[in-house]
């Protein structure tokens, strides 16, 4: 009976293989593989729970003034009227809107293009250069980068003042004596001039920088074959520098169009949009309907507007990025 028991014990059960038997340690192991994978996950948690309170209720709670008819009156009663989509019709039907939009396109499409056109020359210039000027040119760039926005609209002022500016001086020294207390905020035209002329000289370093550091990846023996190919240092750009480039050129190009797009402190310090609101972007048309003509509700939907362009904008530009990381593969 006992040796019938012992062989009974050690023959497999039916339909059992012997390979099917987990090998020790093999449980904790997909534990531990288990756990490596949802690591990243949960690494993120904090930054997307960051982003939910500190963007997402903010985006939340604007979507929802939009749709409210909310004034002084409604503020000192503690009122919540709603009007439906009241807000959004009446902006979308009105001109002053479209006038603001297309003024906004332009000024953004003009910046844009300077910057990007200024900034890869410098970055370009940056790579030619040696050790010391690079560092010096480099420390300048960076010094006109960390300079806070108000600050540097104030010195802006103060260089294109009527009476006691250093451009009008300068301009009348030259020769230019109509020009002594010319008022560049005076006119739509000289405004957008002296904002744009700011912006380019903010938005410039980060260009060039950007730029420099991807010339860095670009081997060099891919130069040295096109120099032995008989290219000379235009046709060396255009086959070797500018296909490493348009990865960064397309990242750089989007990044400038929203924060070009979304300036507000600029625009609003230098002279409030105006004269005669001629100079209203979008941001500040948004800001002078809410927060100065104590219309909440409306300034709320032309916000929420703006954030819809700015999303079709970025919609369009992965859309164009995918594309592209198709062709190549």
């Amino acid at each position: 009976m006992s040796v019938q028991t012992e062989r009974a014990d050690t023959v497999p059960a039916a339909g059992v293989r012997k390979s099917d038997a987990s090998p020790p340690g093999d449980g904790a192991h997909r534990t531990r593989r288990r756990g490596g994978a949802s690591a990243p996950y949960l690494l993120l948690l904090p930054a997307l729970a960051a982003t939910a309170v500190l963007l997402g209720w903010p985006l939340v709670k604007n979507g929802m003034l939009s749709f409210q008819n909310l004034n002084p009156r409604q503020l000192i009663l503690h009122l919540t009227e709603w009007n439906g989509i009241d807000n959004y019709q009446e902006v979308l039907t009105g001109s002053d809107f479209w006038k603001v939009v297309g003024r906004s396109v332009v000024f953004t499409a003009a910046n844009v293009a300077l910057i990007m056109v200024l900034g890869t020359l410098v970055g370009l210039l940056l790579a030619r250069l040696g050790r010391r000027m690079r560092v010096t040119l480099m420390l300048g760039l960076v010094l006109a980068w960390a300079m806070p926005v108000i600050a540097a609209t104030t010195v802006y002022q103060w260089l294109f003042a009527s009476r006691f500016g250093v451009v009008n001086w300068l301009l009348d020294k030259l020769g230019w004596h109509s020009m002594a207390e010319y008022n560049w905020l005076g006119t739509q035209f000289s405004t957008f001039s002296v904002v744009t002329l700011l912006i380019v000289w903010q938005s410039i370093p980060f260009v060039a920088i950007n730029l420099y550091a991807a010339t860095t990846t670009i081997p060099k023996e891919l130069y040295e074959a096109a120099s032995l190919d008989g290219a000379d240092a235009w046709k060396s750009f255009a086959s070797v520098t500018f296909p490493f480039l348009r990865p960064f050129l397309w990242a750089t190009t989007f990044l400038e169009i929203i924060w070009v797009f979304k300036a507000f402190p600029q625009i609003f310090a230098m002279n409030e949009g105006g004269p005669n609101r001629l100079t209203e972007t979008l941001p500040i048309y948004a800001f002078v309907e809410g927060v100065g003509n104590q219309h909440y509700g409306m300034g709320a939907a032309i916000s929420f507007l703006t954030i819809l362009v700015l999303l079709a904008l970025t919609a369009y530009y992965l859309r164009t990025v995918l594309k592209q990381e198709e062709d190549e593969l």
